[in-house]
């Protein structure tokens, strides 16, 4: 079949710049074939190169003593001891879940266990972070009924628990909702394995699903582009997930890595067969030559172009050692896979394609892996910063009836209870799973050692509106807050940054002000960034998301049993608060929901204190002295304290006594200062933790004792809360499931 002619106009239409193709002609001497442009564009694409944001990724600290492997992997590696490692990643698919809910999430979840797995590691848990629009927004019920099916069905089929996320709800992303999947596995230390094609002669094997024309231009130009009116028409390219197929994937490919057999291994992810062909030849510093009639199709006629662009799900690549081909199809056909070698490892730094013997493409490797065009995109302040960042406290009536706030921040979308996303997955699954979804973070056992590992997924995209750097800085230490709030001391983390158009300079600036607070907030925590992923053009019809970087990070317990859960546990246990509540209302979900505004400048943060506050309360769980401990955020002390007393198994009140009469009420109960901790203490324990305590140079005090029927709050003798728990907690677990499906509260 004839290829259609290459031209300035045919490459602008696949997504490349007139200065890209230009490009193009002058690195290859000639016009490109039209399969070679459509790699080209694919691989250079904002999703695959990373072009607008690479020279800033450069500000994270990505070394460390327990760093293995760092970005430029399928994912991050991090020692644990016992000569085990963790992986993991966390990745977008934000795009394909807008146009197809249910398949975009799903396969945004086998993607990640893919590049968890690829690294030799058995994936034991999984997180989200998703982001919707108004809860009213018509399209809001279908696109959370089909995300939160998608990543349930596709992980539950699998085997591998979900333990927890986040969700979140604003009319920002009612035209473009995020989902970011993030999954952990467990590795031997001395058996990783990396994307790389090595050793001249070695077969290059194609494992897995037959390839179809599904998931052409995804990361391309669905992933790297603005949707518009035309975003409907690209349904066809959002892939279709089969995570039974996935599932006998996993279990082969780990068992190849048991044999010595394997050189290296690539998921064929986004930009299918070019990403894994030309990224592992580039890494390796090698070439590949691939003859493209062996590669199994389930559907006839499928050209060069459609073979080297698809990206049909549950397929890898791999290097294996040469002679060894018998033996790699034998373990693929006991799990009922195709193994088929299409090609070989060549020393000329050229990935050549080849169809029925003609060639199809021959591109040098590197230029369109690790030497893809970056580009220093102007930056500009937004305007709406001058306006909106101002906030002046005297114009925000103080409420008469407290209580009343209260139980609507409770109810608010943001703040209630997600148990009606949790309970669709499965996270008991493979027995690991210590503390439950709805506490700070997950804790997950590490078999046959005494440890644990505490996971968590955070972000807050309105501080970054208002503030993208200290926003970043808060997002780095609240998800470290969670994790030792759990007991855990974090390792490292990985990042999910979602943003608008690069090409506007405030966008840009958004961008780089937050990765200098993430950066700034994770040398001066020690936590090193091991992988991540960003998403860029996520906006529509000119109206980009807030700028929502997120965090996936990881802790260690050393011993699993001292690991800690938020919820009040023993009546007349001693309640304090590690930290300080500061005057501050700016960002707050308070604002947003009872005032409706949406503007000040978020809470003020002062890393070493935060640095103190995580360490002091890991010690004090540590020593055995922690009954409870919960971080202070959305909805700040009020909300914290409720979420405390909303133990799964029963309610539990609180009796609380507040000082600060120099600061607002509202600012008071619900403002969202940082680098706060509540913890609850027995009785016994009090003297050893005051001892501790006055050791170090954090400001703490004692605020209450947990037991009764109420939540009850006061300052200075005046009551300001007084409500029944129970009917609290009520509130708080059914109002999201309320709001979403209309259904009447019974």
């Amino acid at each position: 079949m004839k290829e259609p002619e290459v031209n300035l106009k045919t490459a602008l239409e696949q997504g490349l710049t007139e200065e890209e193709y230009q490009r193009i002609i002058k690195l290859l001497g000639r016009v490109p074939t039209f399969t070679e442009l459509g790699i080209f564009a694919l691989m250079w694409s904002e999703h695959c190169s990373y072009k607008s944001s690479r020279a800033l990724l450069k500000q994270f600290p990505t070394e460390g003593e327990r760093v293995i492997q760092g970005p430029g992997e399928n994912a991050g590696v991090v020692d644990i001891g016992d000569g085990l490692a963790v992986v993991f990643k966390i990745e977008s698919h934000n795009h394909p879940s807008f146009i197809e809910p249910y398949q975009g999430a799903a396969t945004g979840v086998g993607g990640i266990l893919r590049d968890v797995f690829t690294m030799g590691a058995r994936p034991i848990a999984s997180l989200n972070s998703l982001r919707f629009g108004s809860v009213d927004h018509p399209k809001t019920r279908w696109l959370v009924e089909g995300v939160v099916a998608g990543i349930g069905d596709y992980g539950n089929c699998m085997g591998v628990p979900t333990v927890g996320g986040e969700v979140y709800f604003h009319p920002s992303y009612n035209g473009n909702i995020l989902v970011n999947a993030f999954t952990l596995g467990i590795v031997p230390r001395d058996r990783i394995f990396r994307g790389r094609a090595k050793g001249v002669g070695n077969p290059v094997i194609y494992v897995g699903s037959k390839t179809g024309r599904d998931g052409i231009h995804g990361a391309g130009l669905l992933a790297s582009a603005e949707f518009d009116e035309t975003s409907e028409e690209k349904r066809p390219t959002v892939q279709a997930g089969d995570p039974f197929m996935e599932k006998l994937l996993l279990e082969a490919c780990l068992e190849l890595m048991q044999t010595g057999y394997l050189v290296g291994i690539q998921d064929m992810g986004a930009a299918g067969l070019s990403s894994s062909s030309f990224e592992m030849a580039g890494r390796g510093g090698t070439g590949i030559v691939m003859e493209l009639s062996r590669v199994p199709c389930r559907e006839p006629g499928m050209t060069p172009y459609e073979l080297m662009l698809s990206e049909s799900q549950e397929r890898m690549l791999l290097i294996a050692t040469k002679g060894a081909e018998e033996k790699v199809k034998r373990i693929f056909e006991k799990w009922d896979l195709e193994a088929v070698v299409i090609g070989e490892v060549t020393d000329d730094g050229m990935v050549t394609v080849l169809k029925d013997g003609n060639i199809a493409a021959r591109l040098p490797a590197k230029p369109l892996s690790v030497s893809a065009p970056f580009y220093h995109r102007p930056m500009r302040k937004p305007s709406y910063l001058k306006d909106i960042a101002q906030l002046k406290p005297e114009s925000i009536t103080i409420p008469s009836d407290m209580n009343q706030v209260l139980k609507e921040l409770l109810s608010s979308p943001n703040i209630a209870s997600k148990e009606w996303v949790y309970r669709q997955y499965d996270y008991t699954v493979r027995d690991n799973t210590v503390l439950l979804p709805g506490s700070d973070a997950a804790v997950i056992r590490i078999k046959g050692t005494t440890k644990a590992l505490g996971l968590t997924v955070d972000g807050n995209s309105r501080y970054c509106y208002l503030h993208p750097q200290r926003g970043g800085m808060l997002v780095v230490a609240e998800a470290a807050r969670n994790l030792s709030c759990c007991g855990a001391t974090p390792l490292a983390l990985t990042d999910c940054l979602n943003f608008g158009n690069p090409e506007k300079p405030e966008i840009m600036w958004q961008f780089d002000q937050c990765i200098k607070g993430m950066s700034h907030a994770c040398q001066v925590l020690g936590i090193p960034v091991v992988s991540g992923n960003v998403s860029f053009y996520n906006e529509t019809f000119g109206s980009p998301i807030y700028p929502t970087p997120t965090v996936g990070m990881v802790g260690l317990i050393d011993d699993c049993r001292k690991h800690c859960a938020q919820w009040f546990k023993a009546e007349e246990d001693i309640i304090l608060l590690l930290g300080e509540t500061k005057d501050e209302l700016g960002g707050s979900e308070y604002l947003s929901v009872v005032h409706k505004l949406e503007r000040g400048e978020p809470p003020t943060l002062d890393l070493p204190l935060e640095k103190g506050v995580q360490e002091t309360c890991r010690e004090l769980i540590l020593r055995g002295l922690v009954h409870s401990a919960h971080d202070c955020s959305e909805g700040g002390l009020a909300v914290a304290l409720a979420e405390c007393c909303f133990h799964p198994q029963r309610s539990i009140g609180a009796s609380v006594e507040l000082r600060g009469r120099s600061i607002r009420e509202d600012a008071l109960l619900f403002g969202e200062s940082s680098s706060r901790i509540l913890i609850s203490i027995p009785k016994e324990g009090m003297k050893e933790t005051e001892r501790l305590l006055g050791n170090s140079s954090i400001p703490w005090e004692v605020i209450g004792r947990v037991g009764g029927e109420a939540l009850r709050i006061t300052c200075g003798g005046e009551v300001l809360i007084d409500h029944p728990i129970r009917e609290l907690h009520y509130l708080w677990r059914t109002s999201l499931e309320r709001l979403l499906f209309s259904k009447e509260d019974d």
